[in-house]
């Protein structure tokens, strides 16, 4: 299947193009710290193309109902489902995370594209909507209409999955796209955009993907007076500085942000099944997720217990090639993306260290890890402070903070303890309880007795320096669409302010003379 080939172009115009500087970087597999493959390095003047290419798709694009939108976001779903495998072991391979979660991913573009073809038929259905505005002399009505040309900018941690959600959307509502992905991770962006275009029927320059460096392409393209929006996913500091970019021509944004998001356990809880939670909530994706919930807030009454059980759970996870094949009693953790994040993260460990945090496990390089690759060991700390960076910043690594609480109102006053609110989660059998705490939170996204669980029909995206605006559900298409409202002045009557109504004026005379 071509789905195997790493390819190396940009996609413009419904075609692959090599980068018009002919320059190219190379890819890490993570597991293997070798090079991969490589990729396109683009420069402005790609991302010139590929905005013209969209500019140009727009004017047809724009004008297609749902409906008809529905149908090629259908054949999509279709199609990427049709390349699983492949598209699978490629995610799993570059990002480093285990081929099972990759699966899960490929999983859950499919049902993104086939949810937002559903809500782009439910636009035709609210086109028109009337708005009662209390005078019956006046209709007025609102339609959705597409933004336009927009850029998309996303990250590696999920590669296909963070551009799905806001492509999906940003098709649904008939708006063209140049979409760059992670430097890190470009291969699955270009293949999306090839799937789409030769085998569900996009038509050419609606989907344009631009690889290579965020200030040679993710500069420009947010700095292009074309491009009528910008939706970014990623970091705090990069977020700001698109947002500043925007800023000068008055243009919009939507960022999903960095998060250091609490889970806050209480002492009536079923002690294995918050370590179930804990550990999900931090170590899946080898812990690189922008809503891991990554302070654990644990009642004193049985943090002993806790940290007694998850030494000896953490101890079971494996790290493992992300394409070791799924064992059903075993837990696996992949490598971290490159050198400079594991750098980053065992740095911010030795930071908590000499800050006078504790290791209760984890800290370095896995035992069993194989040879190669950027392995770190689930690690928890403990004896974290509030004023402690490890408890402040976002590590985005397999790495756990806690802090012990007595009343619930410390609990609360830790978990908003932070610049952040993208998600929290609380885990107590108290329902009256866990609703009164959820709803305290500062957040976006909070959790019952759970913690990750992402569904494309519900709103994701968070509060404070978490970001601005939502991905998914009905909140992600109206981040594509702007509403108009048309009003119809509906009567024969006269308007009556400068000419009194009935008012005729008199026939000339005629002249005396």
């Amino acid at each position: 299947s071509k789905m195997n080939a790493l390819l190396d172009k940009h996609f413009i115009n419904g075609a692959l193009v090599p980068p018009v500087k002919g320059r190219y970087l190379d890819v890490v597999d993570p597991s293997e710290e070798s090079v991969w493959g490589r990729s396109a390095a683009g420069t402005v003047e790609d991302v010139n193309a590929a905005v013209a290419s969209a500019k140009n798709a727009d004017y047809t694009w724009s004008k297609t109902s749902g409906t008809e939108r529905a149908v090629v976001l259908r054949a999509i779903a279709d199609a990427v489902e049709k390349n699983k495998p492949e598209l699978a072991d490629k995610e799993a391979v570059n990002s480093g995370k285990p081929l099972q979660e990759a699966a899960w991913d490929i999983d859950d573009v499919v049902g993104c594209f086939r949810h937002h073809a559903d809500l782009a038929e439910a636009l035709d259905k609210k086109q028109g909507k009337i708005v009662d505005v209390g005078m019956e002399e006046f209709e007025t009505r609102l339609f959705w209409e597409s933004k336009g040309v927009v850029g998309i900018i996303v990250p590696w941690n999920y590669p296909l999955l963070m551009a799905t959600w806001k492509v999906a959307g940003a098709l649904a509502a008939g708006c063209s796209i140049v979409l760059k992905p992670s430097e890190l991770t470009p291969y699955t962006a270009v293949d999306l955009a090839v799937i789409a275009h030769q085998q569900a029927g996009l038509p050419a320059g609606v989907l344009n993907v631009v690889t290579g460096f965020g200030p040679d392409v993710g500069a420009p393209l947010t700095a292009h007076p074309d491009v009528e929006k910008i939706a970014f996913t990623g970091s705090t500091a990069t977020g700001s500085r698109i947002m500043g970019t925007c800023a000068a021509d008055i243009r919009n944004v939507s960022l999903e942000l960095g998060g250091k998001s609490p889970i806050v356990v209480f002492d009536d809880v079923d002690i294995d099944v918050a370590v179930e939670w804990l550990m999900f909530g931090i170590f899946w994706t080898n812990g690189q997720i922008c809503s891991a919930t990554s302070r654990a807030i644990i009642h004193e009454r049985i943090a002993p217990r806790v940290f007694a059980r998850l030494q000896e759970v953490c101890a079971q996870v494996k790290a493992c090639h992300p394409l070791t094949p799924e064992l059903p009693d075993k837990a696996y953790i992949g490598p971290l993306i490159s050198a400079a994040q594991y750098q980053r993260v065992l740095g911010y460990i030795e930071g908590a260290k000499r800050e006078g945090a504790s290791v209760l496990c984890g800290g370095g390089r896995p035992a069993d890890a194989p040879p190669k690759g950027y392995y770190l060991a689930p690690t928890v700390i403990t004896n974290v402070e509030p004023h402690m960076t490890i408890w402040k910043e976002e590590v985005f690594g397999p790495v756990l903070v806690v802090k012990t609480f007595s009343t619930e109102e410390q609990a609360l006053a830790l978990a908003n303890d932070s610049c952040f609110g993208l998600a929290a989660s609380v885990l107590s059998k108290d329902e009256v309880r866990a609703q009164r705490m959820v709803r305290g939170i500062k957040a976006g996204i909070a959790w019952v007795n759970c913690s990750q669980p992402c569904f494309c029909q519900a709103p994701w995206g968070g509060v404070k320096r978490s970001g601005i605006g939502r991905d998914n559900g009905e909140y992600g298409i109206e981040s594509f669409l702007e509403v108009k409202q048309v009003t119809t002045y509906k009567t024969k009557e006269p308007w009556g302010w400068y000419i009194a109504p009935g008012f005729t004026r008199p026939a000339p005379q005629q002249s005396k003379l």
